[in-house]
């Protein structure tokens, strides 16, 4: 007998229709699999089996021929087990549903017939509303972050035996929805604020200006002068996450299962910091299965790389097309997968290999040579990308020791989201949405300097010795600054003020 069921698997951040053909026919006993499943789908033959048996029900002693179409494509993961049980249940007639086209079945088998979670549900339950299916079966422990998902019955269910049940109407199992909206009323709640600095107004300062253009940034510092801890505060002041991004920042998190228990999407922004050891390919992401790597967990969030010298060249280097085009290409051998990487870059780094060669009140221990090598890690290419190098100073005592609070998050996001809502009002017809995005041809038409910007731009050149590659980046950030005191003109104080975010560029560095 014939049956077919469908179940979901995944390419990169989204999922596609699987269709379970299972024939069951006369023969010597065999189970085929073909279809191009990989070695964990192999193994559903030897975790199906005893779940059947286990549930109640006798495996079939004929010959099983099972298909997953559409057979050219390489299937991956466990969650094609309780599809593959159900076709099988179902052509061997303990099933009596003739309904069975109007769901989906998701789910990893144990050997008992429990049903347990997979990664990547929520994308898979996307594909199955928009494919128009009108339930989908889901293992219980998923089920709130399935039941995110408007427009289609979500199941969960804890046994083989259960689903049976249910698709035979001797068990009835209540819907799971999660109110999406009440959960969005408690945004921006975030453990750490602004308000908690002592001192380092200036770096606040800039921060808030990478914030507002959507600007990438360096902080260049002695060890203790928080550049961690002001780095780790950016998220609390950047605009909360809208519900199309927080789905497609919690996708990411679900396929490699870094979805917090409990929580059924993710709506603060990411915030990652790998080590500095972590290798190019968890970075990019990768692996004989491809999957999203830190940058892609960091989509709509910050990546932060602490000491970056100390990263691998290779690292800088796979970094650069991302940042770029903000989005990570995986090619293997059976696939090429995109993730998505729109991500802040918030990098910070020792002066020299002491630490101490900005700051005025200890010696560094480094010549100008030592300070120039350990500076010259830094990828030309990686810094291109990179819109504010700032210089962060050790904190005085005086800041250290008082008891009056800074200003908060809240305050600074506050004039973060008035500087962004410029930048959506004048780039609606360009798909552009920060002041970052800004291409060459953008600059001459939203980005006018007056004549007291461009004489300040030019000596700038001059007599700081100013790279032609910080020309855009200055005055990208030049326009964010002018629109924070929602200024149509560039002036002379923002170029003047953008050019000082250029510490990297000066001559001093590089004698």
């Amino acid at each position: 007998m014939l049956s077919q069921i469908q179940c979901c698997g995944l390419e990169g951040i989204d999922g596609y229709i699987v269709t379970i053909e299972v024939d069951i026919s006369n023969g010597l006993p065999a189970f085929e699999l073909v279809g191009l499943g990989g070695t964990a789908v192999k193994e559903a033959r030897d975790r199906v089996r005893p779940a059947i048996n286990n549930s109640g029900f006798k495996f079939p002693s004929n010959r099983i021929t099972l298909n997953l179409a559409p057979a050219d494509v390489k299937k991956e993961g466990t969650g094609f087990d309780l599809g593959i049980a159900i076709g099988i249940l179902s052509a061997s007639d303990y099933i009596q549903n003739n309904h069975l086209k109007d769901y989906v079945f998701i789910g990893e088998l144990g050997l008992d017939g429990e049903v347990r979670p997979v990664n990547g549900i929520l994308p898979m339950v996307i594909t199955a509303q928009k494919e128009k299916f009108k339930t989908v079966i889901v293992p219980y422990e998923n089920r709130d972050e399935a039941g995110i998902v408007k427009g289609i019955k979500v199941i969960p269910v804890n046994k083989l035996s259960d689903v049976v049940r249910l698709l035979n109407g001797g068990l009835n199992i209540t819907e799971h929805a999660v109110d999406t909206d009440n959960l969005f009323l408690n945004d921006g709640d975030y453990p750490v604020d602004f308000a908690d600095v002592r001192g380092q107004e200036g770096v606040k300062r800039a921060l808030e200006i990478s914030a507002s253009g959507g600007h990438n940034i360096l902080l260049l510092g002695t060890p203790g002068s928080g550049k961690t801890m002001l780095a780790k505060r950016l998220p609390s002041i950047l605009p909360p996450l809208t519900f199309e991004e927080a789905i497609e920042v919690t996708k990411i998190h679900s396929i490699v299962g870094l979805v917090p228990e409990g929580t059924p999407i993710i709506i603060e922004r990411p915030f990652r910091s790998p080590h500095h050891t972590t290798s190019a390919v968890s970075l990019a992401g990768g692996g004989k299965v491809p999957k999203p790597g830190e940058i892609s967990l960091a989509h709509f969030g910050v990546l932060f790389l602490d000491e970056l010298p100390e990263f691998s060249r290779d690292a800088f280097e796979i970094l650069r097309q991302p940042l770029e085009d903000r989005k990570v290409t995986i090619a293997r051998v059976n696939s090429t997968l995109t993730y998505p990487s729109n991500v802040m870059l918030v990098c910070a780094a020792n002066p020299c290999k002491c630490g101490n060669f900005l700051d005025k009140e200890k010696e560094c221990t480094c010549s100008a040579g030592d300070v120039k090598k350990y500076l010259g890690k830094l990828s030309g290419p990686l810094l291109d990308r990179i819109d504010l190098h700032v210089e962060v100073a050790s904190v005085k005592f005086t800041d250290l020791d008082s008891h009056e609070k800074g200003e908060s998050s809240k305050d600074i996001r506050q004039r973060v989201l008035n500087t962004r809502k410029i930048q959506l009002e004048r780039y609606k017809q360009e798909k552009i949405y920060v002041n970052s995005e800004l291409h060459q041809s953008h600059l001459e038409k939203f980005c006018r300097l007056d004549k007291g910007g461009r004489e300040v731009l030019r000596n700038a050149f001059e007599k700081l010795g100013l790279s032609a590659r910080a020309h855009s980046r200055i005055i990208k950030v030049a326009r964010t600054i002018a629109d924070m005191e929602e200024s149509e003109d560039i002036k002379m104080q923002h170029v003047a003020e953008a050019i000082g975010y250029r510490s990297l560029d000066r001559r001093f560095w590089h004698t």
